[in-house]
């Protein structure tokens, strides 16, 4: 059983000081209490961490392109303390589940990341789960595809948009059409490796060295996947799963066109005062709100 949930009003301004508290972190240290395994996806070995008991309600996280489990440091010990039981895995390809992948010759396609994550919902059962960024499109596909197994759904900074999802990217969003996969997947790179994201330097320093085990071809994969974004939102809005859109002030798309992913979807709309990354810098805003999306789902 879940914890009480707290009042949300009476929640925000706390969830806002932890938030302006956190101080620097070293991201390459498992939480206290954490359990790490492989699980034998349909694409390989994929690395997870696990937090809190496997008898409560689960919660899965799925990191975007060149992300890892680790950018959910901060949330496992907040959604286990509500009461849930929460997983994460690196995507295949990247940081510890690299050697997951496409047959010889093949490419990573939707399919590809679509099969990974129903076999992960699968193994333990339906979930709330959230895709960022990039998994956010997966995430969606396996909404609309099966229902069943996804209990809630948090999209976190996901591309708004279907086509081309990076025409809207702020300032730029209109070279991406001269751009091949390649090239945009290595203004990424180069982006992250500079600190266009205005890190700290222990997760600088970690982001960096993750970039040693995840697949290039990997990500430039993904890069031309996003330019080949799937239109499910009116199948997962027919699927009636509560969803939440997470995004930022400081996101590389404007909130405007979140606000219209949220309309479509018939979700509600999150708005943080940060950057690309809230699991990261306002884990306890964005728990918040996520548990009370829980609420709403369980009380269906």
């Amino acid at each position: 059983m879940t914890a009480p949930l707290p009042d949300p009003a009476e929640d925000a301004n706390d969830a806002v000081a932890l938030d302006a508290a956190i101080g620097e972190i070293d991201w390459t240290v498992p939480v206290v209490g954490s359990v790490r395994s492989t699980f034998t996806a349909p694409s390989g070995p994929l690395a997870v961490v696990s937090f809190g008991d496997p008898a409560h309600p689960r919660v899965l996280l799925v990191p975007g392109a060149t992300g890892s489990k680790e950018d959910f440091v901060l949330m496992l010990p907040l959604l286990a303390a509500a009461g849930y039981f929460v997983q994460s895995y690196d995507l295949a390809g990247n940081y510890e589940s690299a050697q997951a992948g496409p047959a010889e010759g093949g490419r990573y396609d939707y399919p590809l990341f679509v099969a990974d994550l129903v076999a992960v919902l699968e193994s333990g059962g339906p979930a709330h789960l959230l895709g960022y960024s990039f998994a956010g499109i997966v995430a969606q596909i396996v909404a609309a595809e099966r229902p069943e197994l996804v209990r809630s759904l948090t999209l976190l900074t996901t591309p708004p948009d279907s086509g081309n999802s990076y025409r809207h990217v702020k300032w730029i969003g209109w070279l991406s059409r001269f751009l091949t996969a390649r090239q945009g997947a290595g203004l990424m790179i180069w982006g992250i490796r500079t600190n266009k994201n205005k890190v700290g330097p222990s997760r600088l320093a970690f982001v960096r060295a993750r970039f040693a085990l995840t697949r290039r071809s990997c990500v430039d994969d993904i890069v031309r996947l996003m330019k080949r974004t799937p239109d499910v939102g009116q199948a997962v809005r027919d699927a009636g799963i509560p969803t939440l859109v997470a995004t930022s002030e400081h996101d590389l798309w404007p909130v405007a066109r979140y606000a219209l992913l949220a309309e479509r979807l018939g979700a509600r709309l999150a708005v943080y005062r940060t950057g690309h990354s809230p699991c990261e810098t306002t884990p306890h805003q964005l728990v918040r709100d996520m548990l009370q999306l829980f609420r709403d789902a369980d009380a269906r």
